[in-house]
């Protein structure tokens, strides 16, 4: 038994982290792609050109590293509401790997869609990879996007405690 799997290998919850860790720069491209295309269907529908449009349209490359704990904790709720650490019986013929691989690009792609009806994490994440990348102000839309992840799913999310349902006043 190695450091990195304490328990026992064929946790689903070690097969679901493979998959997500395997899965995260393409899931994060095609987060930035779709904050992209949506703030410039929705903000500059007539096409028009200024400097920061010019600047959103002529990135093909982003940085995405500034979406990692983002992601980190999106996989972590994903996780969190999957439920149990049993592996389920598969009939379909399909692995674990790809079942797990399936289910969380699918609730990937759900929340994204959900997520893109808020100005505010379009803004944070165009902030955080297209517009200023590697200022002061993609620190500050990180801490945005963590209270944005916080409010949607009234969860919040600690480093070392785990992830808490926050309770109604």
């Amino acid at each position: 038994m190695t450091a990195a799997h304490p328990l026992f290998p064929q946790d689903k919850n070690y097969i679901l982290k493979e998959v997500q860790a395997d899965t995260q720069t393409t899931l994060l491209n095609k987060l930035v792609l779709k904050v992209r295309d949506t703030y410039l269907s929705r903000h500059n529908p007539l096409g028009l050109e200024d400097d920061t449009i010019k600047i959103i349209r002529q990135c093909h490359t982003f940085e995405v590293d500034h979406l990692d704990a983002f992601y980190r904790e999106l996989a972590g709720v994903f996780r969190y509401r999957v439920g149990s650490n049993q592996l389920e019986f598969i009939f379909s013929g399909k692995s674990h790997y790809d079942k797990y691989y399936d289910d969380w690009s699918e609730a990937f792609d759900l929340w994204l869609e959900d997520f893109l009806h808020s100005p505010y994490f379009i803004r944070a994440v165009l902030e955080m990879t297209i517009l200023l990348p590697k200022s002061r102000a993609a620190q500050l839309a990180k801490d945005r996007m963590k209270v944005y992840l916080s409010q949607y799913f009234n969860l919040k999310i600690y480093k070392y405690r785990g992830i808490i349902p926050i309770e109604a006043a």
